[in-house]
């Protein structure tokens, strides 16, 4: 059958989802420059895909220009079209930045980052799924059984990221019910960001080609183990060097890296509207689900929403330099992961700029929000999360994530994971 191929140029918006628009490949040379069109409420659609509510209403134009960094193209050699995308940025006509654009958002925290402190931020993102091509059986945990029963799923998932220019660490069969995670290595911060995004993608394009699903929803069931996103997150130096890790700091953090560590733990009550940012994913973070439930640092404890990670079988110091870093770990999928890194960075560089210190050791940690509502309360309120958004993003955000809220109020829990399930 005649066919010519077609490129999608998107990004991954404020609902966690990749959204843009297609054009015939040969046309790529000018869509480099002019993109493709967008307009500014297109930010507004949620989850579910209704725009719910909107402070731009129908008017304003802008474009989604591709990023050649950011392109991917995987021929699954099984007939059907390749994957090709691109990722993109959201500007104004005249090829400024857009206010909103998630990347820009990311972009903006990098450089607040640099600014505070001289330094940049290595990341890489964990993230958990559950693989409905897999039958649920007791016991399956971790399994070799669950391993065998995924098939080539695996597989040709790897084969697709490494061809989509992502380095694979490791997949492996999870704690959850069809539950499996992946990770990757590490990069900078824009291109872990990108990575991110396309690891998803690619889990989704693979299961997809097998008649099957890849769930990332924070919640796939209510009595169920969560998909969490856990952000690892090393700081170098202006020549690249490691610079997280001094074997005399408290938890083996250097002084930057415990002033970063302190703005993000001080921020956090803001900052999980933005890295946890659905009503479901506050049903994960509560306790006996492997996930935190306070705000907290800890050595080697996957319960806390900072997690100071082992160094494996370091040779010298170098290594141990080299392999330190520590895990944020209030994060799921339903969050783009330009917005979820951003608001970390943004964080750490304030501890980093205020020499912000650790808190003491002893006592109760506070606690998470207990509900989106909740978080969006004290980002709203937050001085500092106003400066980082600006006030037209910022509102936009608030108003985006209360409308999803309100659509799902009436839901039981039941019903709320189904339909978060069918969305992520």
């Amino acid at each position: 059958m005649l066919r010519e191929e077609l490129i999608f140029v998107g990004t991954c918006d404020i609902a966690g989802h990749v959204r843009g628009k297609g054009f015939p490949a040969r046309e790529i040379e000018s869509r480099r420059r002019k993109g493709v069109g967008w307009t500014h409420s297109n930010v507004m659609q949620t989850a579910f895909g209704p725009i719910l509510d909107t402070p731009f209403g129908t008017a304003g134009d802008l474009m989604i220009v591709p990023d050649p960094n950011a392109e991917v193209r995987v021929d699954f050699e099984d007939g059907t079209p390749p994957e090709h995308f691109y990722l993109g940025d959201i500007r104004n006509t005249d090829g400024s930045p857009w206010e909103c654009c998630p990347r820009e958002f990311l972009r903006h925290a990098v450089l607040a980052l640099e600014q505070a402190s001289g330094l940049r931020a290595i990341a890489a993102f964990e993230q958990e799924f559950v693989y409905t091509g897999n039958d649920e059986r007791p016991g399956d945990a971790y399994s070799l059984g669950a391993w065998r029963r995924q098939g080539s799923f695996g597989e040709s998932f790897v084969a697709a990221l490494r061809t989509a220019g992502v380095t694979p660490d490791s997949f492996l069969p999870e704690y959850g019910n069809r539950q499996f995670e992946v990770t990757v290595a590490p990069a900078t911060a824009l291109t872990a960001g990108d990575h991110a995004v396309i690891t998803r993608e690619m889990a989704r394009a693979t299961a997809h080609r097998r008649g099957h699903r890849a769930v990332f929803s924070p919640m796939p069931v209510a009595d169920g183990v969560g998909n969490g996103v856990h952000i690892h997150l090393s700081l170098r130096d202006a020549v690249g060097r490691p610079v997280t890790h001094d074997p005399a700091g408290r938890l083996g953090l250097s002084r930057q890296a415990q002033a970063f560590c302190a703005g993000v733990l001080h921020h956090l009550p803001s900052i999980a509207a933005i890295t946890a940012p659905s009503p479901v994913s506050y049903l994960r973070l509560t306790p006996n689900r492997w996930a935190p439930t306070l705000i907290d640092i800890v050595r080697q404890d996957r319960g806390a929403a900072l997690r100071v990670c082992p160094v494996f079988a370091a040779a010298d110091a170098e290594e141990t330099a080299r392999q330190f870093n520590f895990e944020f770990r209030v994060c799921d999928a339903a969050a783009s992961p330009y917005m979820a890194l951003g608001a970390v960075l943004f964080a750490g560089a304030d501890g980093l700029r205020r020499e912000l210190a650790l808190p003491g050791e002893g006592g109760t940690p506070p606690p998470l929000p207990r509900s989106l509502a909740a978080a969006l309360r004290a980002m709203e309120a937050s001085e500092a999360v106003q400066s980082w958004f600006g006030p037209v993003f910022l509102e936009a955000y608030l108003r985006h994530k209360r409308s999803e809220v309100a659509h799902v109020a009436e839901f039981a829990v039941t019903e709320l994971c189904h339909r978060y399930a069918e969305v992520y």
